[in-house]
């Protein structure tokens, strides 16, 4: 049976989705709905026409509070309340709640009020009833308990293989992640107002350091980490494909060789689709549009004194991450 989609929030992430769950979903997944408060013509154009991953490869047009798409009607609203979107109208199963501004839990749950059965947070979230990483912990989801489930985050999604191998293989003491990340529609191109002082600042003509949740949600997929694990992202001028730096003292003594064998032996079997393990020498964008959640840079690991790991993970920040999303919906879908 067909699993009936809204997307509220038809940004990057949004309209990313969509694509993702066309390519990969296309008998899982029916994006039936979306609410955005731009104007649909606009959201046509922009699902159609994209800078990084080029035009839509099918047909889109716009209609009279709709969007059709490969010949298939998906009605578009601009409610600005979650709660008055009438999803119910419509069939909709799940919610993906891209909007950025919804990740509270209580928020969230807003547009159960408006009929959908599930919503998926496209975004970590501190309270949301489950924070799920594929490929890690998806087998945690309870259907009963679980109606508001949060993604994470890109990085998360990236990070989070890298750390359950180095956990499961070697023990972890304690973790640092640093975050190359591209810059995002939160920053701007001038300086400009904003409340971190560092991402006030001109997005393409800086490096930011800047926060990440990404920490705190690996110990929310991984609980015997809470504690041992924090983070830092630096925001630097590419408009996608970001790189995950994590140093990890281990539990144990270990070689380079060593722990890119193990790596490589998840990115083939338990993480397959989830972990890459790439063993050329490239670069960001060599990993534009690539659908998983990591690609480790195997050139790059690196051991020091024994114990001291460093592994560096690729992520396309945008397409990697709305796989995922795309993979999550289906999942629970079928469940």
């Amino acid at each position: 049976m067909v699993t009936r989609i809204g997307i509220n929030g038809f940004g990057r992430i949004g309209r990313l989705t969509f694509r993702a769950m066309k390519k990969y979903h296309p008998d899982e997944l029916e994006v039936v709905a979306i609410n955005d408060l731009a104007d649909t013509a606009t959201n046509a154009h922009l699902l159609k026409y994209d800078t990084s991953y080029g035009a839509y490869n099918g047909t889109v047009e716009s209609g009279d509070g709709t969007i059709i798409v490969d010949g298939k009607t998906v009605k578009a609203f601009s409610v600005r309340e979650p709660n008055k979107i009438p999803w119910r109208d419509y069939g909709v199963d799940i919610v993906i709640e891209s909007t950025g501004l919804f990740a509270d839990r209580a928020k969230a749950a807003w547009h159960l009020e408006g009929g959908a059965k599930r919503v998926i947070i496209s975004t970590t979230s501190a309270n949301a009833d489950i924070t799920i990483v594929m490929g890690v912990n998806q087998q945690n989801y309870r259907p009963e308990e679980h109606v508001v489930i949060s993604n994470a985050s890109c990085t998360t999604n990236c990070v989070t293989p890298i750390v359950k191998v180095l956990f499961d293989k070697f023990g972890i003491e304690k973790a640092l992640i640093n975050t190359v990340h591209a810059y995002t529609n939160d920053q701007s191109l001038l300086d400009v107002y904003h409340k971190d002082l560092r991402r006030a600042r001109a997005a393409a003509l800086n490096i930011i350091p800047t926060s990440t949740g990404a920490a705190k949600a690996v110990a929310q997929v991984i609980p015997e980490l809470q504690g041992l694990i924090h983070g830092i992202s630096l925001r630097v001028p590419v408009g996608s494909v970001s790189i995950a730096d994590v140093t990890a003292i281990v539990g144990r003594d270990v070689t380079a060789t060593e722990v890119n064998a193990a790596l490589e032996q998840s990115a083939a079997s338990d993480l397959k689709g989830i972990l890459a393990f790439c063993k050329e020498e490239l670069v960001s964008s060599d990993f534009k549009g690539n659908p998983s959640s990591c690609i480790i840079d195997a050139p790059s690991t690196m051991v020091m004194a024994g114990n001291m790991v460093k592994v560096l993970g690729w992520y396309d920040n945008e397409w990697g991450y709305s796989t995922r999303l795309g993979d999550l919906a289906a999942f629970i879908g079928n469940k």
